[in-house]
């Protein structure tokens, strides 16, 4: 026998041998009679579902065929008072519907001015970027330029736009909380710094009229039917 062949023979019978060391032993008999321990099944617990609401208490309509409308009671709510109705009913329309009466000066709307508006929109009615508060007055004749400034004085098509506005949501801090009068000062103020009124003026709802915005042709009127 060659060298090679003896060396291949060797390697056989020890692989052989290594095999038969690494067969496990057959079980004992009382391996083989425990039972085998599984995990217990999930419980069903049915569908995750979101429970829906109960239905509202809905009145039958006098015609059955037809359908509840705005008018449906829903079983929720109450009507509101005259006095709510009121407290909310703020609004005011381009040609001055619903300016409330009052008065204020230019020279109240600048002491007003600097006490609760200054630090937001600046001394000067600059705007203050770092507030994010808008310029008041200045950039007159640049909407049609590549860099427009939108401000009151160039911008806005109204003036009782801006005593809504102030009425409504300033200052930022506490809006709602300004007077009639209070508001009527600020917007003298502020008409007067952009060269709208003189700044001797009082501004009431008359007067607040007659002011003419330089935007006022700006804008193009809503289409829509007053009525959906």
């Amino acid at each position: 026998m060659s060298m090679r062949n003896a060396i291949l023979l060797g390697g056989l019978i020890a692989a052989a041998g290594s095999a038969s060391a690494q067969t496990p032993a057959a079980p004992s008999p009382s391996a083989e009679a425990a039972p085998r321990a599984f995990a217990a099944p999930i419980a069903t617990v049915g569908k995750a579902e979101e429970p829906l609401p109960p239905s509202p208490v809905v009145e039958a309509p006098a015609d059955p065929s037809a359908s509840p409308g705005t008018d449906a009671n829903f079983g929720i709510g109450r009507p509101a008072t005259e006095a709510e109705i009121a407290a909310i009913d703020i609004d005011v329309m381009p040609d001055g519907t619903g300016l409330p009466d009052g008065h204020g000066s230019f020279a109240e709307g600048q002491a007003l001015y600097a006490e609760k508006c200054a630090a937001c929109h600046g001394e000067e009615l600059e705007g203050i970027k770092e507030t994010g508060a808008p310029a008041l007055i200045g950039g007159r004749g640049s909407l049609a330029t590549p860099k427009p400034v939108k401000t009151v004085e160039s911008y806005w098509p109204y003036a009782s736009t801006l005593y809504d506005y102030v009425h409504r949501a300033m200052p930022l801090t506490e809006p709602g909380s300004l007077t009639p009068d209070e508001v009527y000062a600020l917007s003298a103020f502020i008409l007067g710094r952009g060269g709208f009124i003189p700044e001797s003026s009082t501004l009431d709802a008359a007067a607040m009229r007659q002011v003419v915005m330089p935007n006022a042709d700006g804008f193009v009127s809503d289409p829509r039917p007053a009525k959906m």
